[in-house]
């Protein structure tokens, strides 16, 4: 029966939330979580600089898949070890745009909402955008943010996650200096969210290419509390 409800709720989910022409698809590891991929044709697909022309068109890693390995700046400048940190504490794991995105504001404060409820259930929260360092220490400044946020400020976190894609041209004047320089391929990433066991294994993932619509705060704790037993 627990099963049945978990996946109940995790389906609700998504078909509250899609509006795109994305299938769901069963873990592979245990057939009780669920998650989106995009059902476009690699064939079909423009690229450039390695990745799709068009948000629709990312191919994220699934669910029951492995996170990469990845080292990425703290606000501080330091480099944070990705996988030790989610070895040692299951992980909600966020990528957004940057601080400069009201969408993705209204996400972080969000998420801060919620992040006692989370750390009581066992989670970490860590968020990824394509700010700088510099540019991370503001953003949780002044939305006095209190969990981890990292600087994938040239993207290559979010092309190993497969979530990567070229940018509109309105955006090219401020993403190289938002990323301190380094978005050189005027990039985003999809806005996602997956909820990671300490094996670095995915259990669950939302990402919607309409950038207004993000995973409300209710429901990733929804679906963390559904998830439990697996992290």
């Amino acid at each position: 029966m627990k099963t049945t409800l978990k996946n109940s709720l995790l389906l609700f989910i998504f078909i509250s939330f899609s509006a795109f022409s994305w299938s769901t698809t069963a873990s592979k590891s245990s057939g009780s979580s669920i998650g989106l991929v995009p059902t476009v044709s690699v064939d079909t697909i423009k690229m450039t600089a390695g990745v799709p022309l068009k948000p629709e068109d990312v191919s994220p890693l699934l669910i029951g898949e492995q996170i990469p390995i990845l080292k990425l700046p703290k606000s501080s400048g330091e480099l944070f070890d990705l996988n030790k940190s989610v070895a040692e504490t299951p992980t909600i794991l966020v990528f957004y745009r940057g601080g400069w995105c009201p969408y993705c504001s209204k996400q972080l404060a969000g998420l801060q909402e919620i992040e006692k409820d989370l750390t009581k259930m066992g989670y970490q929260i860590i968020a990824i955008s394509t700010d700088s360092p510099d540019n991370l220490s503001k953003t949780m400044d002044k939305q006095k943010l209190t969990y981890t946020l990292l600087s994938d400020a040239n993207l290559a976190a979010s092309k190993r996650f497969g979530i990567a894609f070229k940018s509109p041209k309105s955006y090219d004047k401020f993403l190289p200096e938002t990323s301190g320089g380094k978005n050189v391929d005027k990039l985003l990433p999809v806005p996602s969210v997956f909820i990671l066991n300490k094996k670095g294994m995915i259990l669950f993932e939302y990402i919607n290419p309409n950038i207004t619509q993000r995973l409300s705060a209710p429901l990733l704790k929804a679906a963390s509390a559904a998830l439990r037993e697996e992290i």
